[in-house]
């Protein structure tokens, strides 16, 4: 694993620029983008915190995620990672809400398919919704990792379009 630390010291300098806080909530790269954010330069003053919740009651529970729909979608699509997002913000009480779900490797759930969702919200407005789709050949951990500096990239590229 190699950090682009450009990148890393990019988002750190927007989020203390505009005295903004972030907070995560992660499934499928299970910590990697809270590892990212712990690694930037002054994190403490405006990452707030993450949590990885990999199962569907975590969700539930911790994340407030509707059960009937995660369990309809196996707790995988667009909508989920919007609930995520929203609530790791205000359970964090953070200006910025990040989350990720979705599968790292090829399963009947997914069709055989890998791909991940992640929403990335601003003051309780959706900024980015988008759906990762890789190869169903690439490996687990480098499916992890794009999708986490996938979600870097674009969090970056919003950071500055909204002040």
């Amino acid at each position: 694993m190699k950090f682009q630390h450009s990148l890393l010291n990019e988002i750190s300098r927007s989020l203390k620029n505009t005295h903004e806080s972030i907070s995560v909530a992660e499934s499928v790269t299970s910590g990697y983008l809270q590892f990212s954010f712990s690694q930037m330069k002054d994190a403490s003053e405006f990452y707030k915190g993450g949590l990885t919740a990999y199962t569907l009651e975590e969700k539930v529970n911790l994340l407030n995620v509707d059960k009937t729909e995660a369990e309809k979608v196996d707790c995988v699509s667009q909508n989920i990672a919007d609930q995520m997002a929203f609530n790791v913000a205000k359970l964090f009480n953070s200006d910025w809400g990040i989350a990720v779900t979705g599968y790292a490797t090829p399963v009947a759930e997914s069709q055989f398919k890998i791909f991940a969702y992640f929403t990335i919200v601003f003051k309780n407005k959706v900024i980015v919704a988008e759906k990762i789709e890789l190869d169903d050949k690439t490996d687990a951990l480098n499916a992890q990792i794009y999708y986490a500096e996938f979600i870097l990239e674009s969090l970056n590229k919003n950071l500055n379009t909204q002040h």
